[in-house]
């Protein structure tokens, strides 16, 4: 892997390690059973600062197309994963949602035209189970509303993922730009579901301006612009794989600020789960060993010499694109 996708890579890989602080930040600075007013503080006033500095609206399609993606990524997303950590105890959600990239792998192959491999696949459940020995701990009955709002948060954010890289990016817009789009859109889509089921904000101290500045500036306006970023140059399935590093984020910051104890158990499984998220990264060198062709791997990224700068659209990869039929496209 050479340094310049390694860096990006590891640029991306910030996005989730700040998601996994949202927990320890959420239970110690932030007012409690508020999930739908801290989606809010979380997205819109991110996405406002966001587009003043970007300084462009959609145009045409886009505006649809930012609407939808903001549903998808922010506006459905942010309500339902709140809703399965207030509802499922021991970690379940992030256990559920360890399984994205086996919902990006199978998305891949009905929109974007990709073919999974085996490797994929165990790469992936080699993620889900690593993280399942970190944060699952014996329970009772799980609740079914709370199971159902995790598989869906994942597959909100999964499909997400998948339509962002399907679609890209307008000529001459940057990152910047989608992921103030899509801040903006999924906050004013939480905002009005928020004073109606939550009534009037609550009264704030210090620390709870404080948790949630954080959650605003760091956690999301910088974090979803590396995020959205790193899913126009990287391949679905390569950005995916880093979700697993906010499972073990959490664990890691519940350990060293909250003084969690962390088991031998909970150790191999940050271990598996750490593993499979760098070998989710790496590229297959396939060889020729034959007349029969090699498949191409999904996290197979493009070449450098393809890749977009940082105010450009994404070049389409002509190799992964769908054959087109007499029905069109």
């Amino acid at each position: 892997m050479d340094a310049h996708r390694s860096a990006l890579i590891a640029l991306t890989a910030l996005a989730p390690i700040s998601w996994g602080s949202t927990y320890a930040v959420t239970t110690e600075f932030l007012p409690p059973d508020r999930p739908l007013f801290t989606a809010v503080l979380r997205a819109l006033p991110a996405g406002l600062l966001l587009l003043g500095l970007a300084r462009v609206l959609p145009q045409g399609i886009w505006w649809g197309k930012a609407t939808v993606l903001g549903a998808l990524n922010i506006g459905a997303f942010f309500p339902l994963l709140f809703l399965s950590a207030y509802r499922l105890p021991g970690g379940m959600a992030a256990v559920v949602g360890s399984i994205g990239p086996l919902f990006v792998a199978g998305l891949s192959v009905l929109l974007l035209g990709d073919r999974p491999t085996l490797r994929t696949l165990l790469t992936g459940i080699a993620a889900a189970l690593g993280v399942s020995l970190v944060v699952l701990k014996a329970a009772g009955a799980l609740d079914p509303v709370g199971v159902l709002a995790a598989l869906a948060s994942t597959a909100s954010m999964s499909t997400g993922t998948v339509l962002t890289k399907r679609w890209g990016r307008p000529d001459g817009i940057g990152p910047l730009a989608l992921t103030a789009w899509q801040l903006t859109a999924g906050g004013l889509l939480i905002a009005p579901v928020a004073l109606v089921v939550e009534g009037a904000p609550p009264a704030l101290d210090g620390r709870a301006i404080g948790g949630y500045l954080y959650l605003a500036l760091a956690n999301t306006a910088v974090a979803y612009w590396l995020w959205f970023r790193g899913i126009g140059r990287l391949t679905a399935t390569q950005v995916t794989f880093l979700g697993p590093l906010s499972p073990l984020t959490a664990a890691v910051s519940g350990w060293a600020a909250l003084g969690q104890a962390l088991t031998p158990v909970q150790l191999a499984g940050m271990t598996l789960a750490f593993g499979a998220t760098v070998f989710g990264q790496l590229r297959v060198r396939a060889t020729a060993t034959g007349s029969a062709p090699v498949l191409r791997d999904l996290t197979r990224a493009p070449r450098p010499d393809r890749e977009p700068g940082p105010d450009r659209a994404p070049l389409p990869d002509l190799a992964s694109r769908p054959r087109r039929t007499s029905h069109g496209n």
